[in-house]
């Protein structure tokens, strides 16, 4: 059964918007020892949310970005997300209107959650990063022995390489998760992506390091980025290109 894409797209991205609230939720709830279960509450008051103030971006935009309960703002970052995994099903059910569409699309919600993780708390919890192997396996790919070689190489490539830096410098220059995501990611687009993750990544990261040189921020040997959230960023990438991604390259 196949939908027609532009139906695909719009499914996807209301699904998008309620996923997004989730990952919202979870990555702040997570780094902080908290349970993603239970009933949200408002950080400044404490008042128990209701279905009202849980609506995804309408929500936010209805109460202007304020607890109706105290007043207090609400993180905008919240509204980020929902929108961001909105886009993300959009794209991804439109690309795949196929019923294997939703598989491709959790798994572009789970690197979204990654990023989040990344970029603001420089964190990937193996409680995040293991099971994402398994949801990889199930997204349309190459065949079997290419995805363990990309596993196998990116982890330890990658660790390899973070280790001579150690050894060299005496600083980590990767964090301990980045090697293990890269090893997902093997397993989500085989071996032959790894250049093409590691390259777009670096590149990204000079991008970033760049614009913040045009901003008049000060970039020195330990200014530190989320290596790991560009790389999921290129697989992103390439989940939306689909399997046929290495036609293009």
């Amino acid at each position: 059964m196949q939908l027609p894409a532009a139906l695909a797209g719009l499914l996807g991205s209301g699904l998008g918007l309620v996923v997004g609230s989730f990952v919202a939720l979870l990555t702040w709830r997570l780094p902080r020892g908290r349970a993603p279960t239970g009933r949200s509450v408002c950080d400044a008051c404490g008042a128990r949310l209701g279905a009202a103030d849980l609506v995804p971006v309408f929500s936010f935009l209805w109460q202007r970005g304020r607890c109706r309960h105290c007043g207090a703002a609400i993180a905008s970052r919240n509204l980020v997300i929902e929108i961001a995994a909105g886009v993300i099903g959009a794209a991804l059910l439109w690309r795949f209107p196929q019923p294997e569409g939703l598989v491709v699309a959790l798994a572009g919600w789970w690197l979204l959650a990654l990023i989040v993780l990344d970029v603001e708390e420089y964190w990937l919890p193996d409680v995040l990063v293991l099971p994402f192997c398994g949801v990889a396996l199930l997204v349309p790919g190459p065949l079997l022995p290419e995805r363990l070689w990309g596993a196998g190489l990116g982890l330890g490539g990658l660790w390899l390489i973070g280790a001579l830096y150690r050894w060299r410098t005496g600083r980590d220059g990767l964090g301990g998760g980045d090697p293990k995501l890269l090893g997902a990611l093997g397993l989500l687009h085989g071996v032959w992506s790894l250049p093409f993750l590691i390259t777009g990544a670096s590149l990204l990261g000079l991008a970033l390091a760049g614009w913040d040189r045009v901003r008049g921020r000060t970039i020195v040997a330990t200014t530190r980025l989320p290596f790991g959230a560009l790389l999921a960023a290129m697989a992103l990438l390439l989940l939306w290109v689909g399997p046929q991604w290495k036609e293009l390259l």
